[in-house]
């Protein structure tokens, strides 16, 4: 028999509302309540979800009673990466991924979707960097002067924020490369990063091992290691997910296959992504189907993304590399 779903995400919008009534005190304690509810366990709801468009509609409600809540409880630490990891992941699978594929037939909406996913990265990050200083009080500041020396700081505890903010930020990289100020910012991405691996390899079944993948076969990471290391971080985050996963062999097919010009094993990644059964891992079912979804468009492209028989544009470009996509969901 079917268990029925969980009514806390029914629960939880109607709780708000008597709250805004009540005295401060108690107003402060409900809200913390509903802050723990939202940046606990909740997330399986979505994350188990066998409709992406659904869950792609719902959030958007999700993010905005987080925000509603951190205006009463500003410092709490789990609902600020909650809510910035939403940010970052609705910008990333809504907004940017729809962005670059409509860049052959309507380039003008998807330069405009392009500029809405890199504010929406850039509000993630600023509530993962929240949580960054509730960690470590003067953080931000301290990673621009000396990243390498102020990620040293971080322990274990702060391995979720330190990987979303570099998240959030790679992500804004990739909505607009134009932007300087956020490239200047890609070596405090690579410390927090580095760190968080030397913490705790094994976060989220090898979602670090998988976002590292992404950066260094863009060279983002300015470690001259490119697509040897790309395949060294392909290789663990395949062996840490033990199979849940099928979002690295989409990243690395989209990246290093690309870059190579290797189509055969392009589409060898991309068809065991295809291949593989989302229901057998539910906990990881919306991720997959995410990542289902981006690797049939990608096949759909492969005559663009390969010079074989293509025609250069008229800059004499070709139509493939120059993107930072990140298809993992941590799990």
């Amino acid at each position: 028999m079917r268990r029925p779903r969980p009514l806390t995400a029914v629960w939880l919008p109607l709780a708000v509302f008597p709250l805004l009534l009540t005295g401060c005190s108690v107003k402060k304690m409900a809200m913390n309540s509903v802050a723990n509810s939202l940046s606990g366990g909740g997330t399986g709801a979505y994350l188990t979800d066998d409709d992406p468009i659904l869950v792609g509609e719902a959030l958007p409600f999700s993010l905005k009673l987080m925000e509603t809540i951190l205006l009463e409880t500003p410092q709490h630490r789990e609902l600020l990466i909650a809510a910035g990891s939403g940010f970052t992941l609705y910008a990333h699978a809504y907004v940017l991924q729809p962005a670059r594929r409509a860049e052959f037939s309507d380039l003008s909406q998807s330069r405009l979707d392009r500029a809405r996913a890199k504010k929406l990265f850039l509000r993630g990050r600023d509530y993962v960097g929240r949580a960054l200083e509730l960690h470590a009080p003067g953080i931000l500041q301290a990673l621009r002067k000396d990243p390498v020396g102020a990620a040293a700081q971080l322990n274990r505890e702060a391995v979720p924020a330190m990987y979303w903010y570099a998240a959030a930020s790679g992500s804004a990289v990739s909505a607009d490369k134009n932007d300087m100020d956020l490239v200047a910012d890609l070596p405090v991405v690579s410390a927090l990063l580095d760190r968080a691996l030397a913490l705790d390899e094994g976060w989220s079944q090898g979602a670090i091992h998988e976002l590292l993948m992404v950066l260094e076969a863009s060279g983002s990471m300015g470690s001259g290691g490119g697509f040897p290391k790309a395949e060294e971080h392909f290789r663990r985050a395949m062996e840490l997910n033990e199979g849940r996963s099928i979002g690295p062999l989409v990243s690395m097919a989209e990246t290093v296959c690309v870059q190579e010009q290797d189509r055969d094993r392009f589409l060898d990644f991309l068809d065991r992504a295809l291949a593989f059964d989302v229901d057998a891992h539910p906990e990881t079912r919306l991720a997959n189907l995410i990542s289902q979804g981006h690797a049939r468009w990608l096949l759909s492209q492969a005559d663009l993304l390969f010079v074989e028989n293509q025609d250069p544009g008229p800059d004499g470009l070709r139509l493939h590399g120059g993107n930072l996509p990140w298809t993992g969901v941590p799990r």
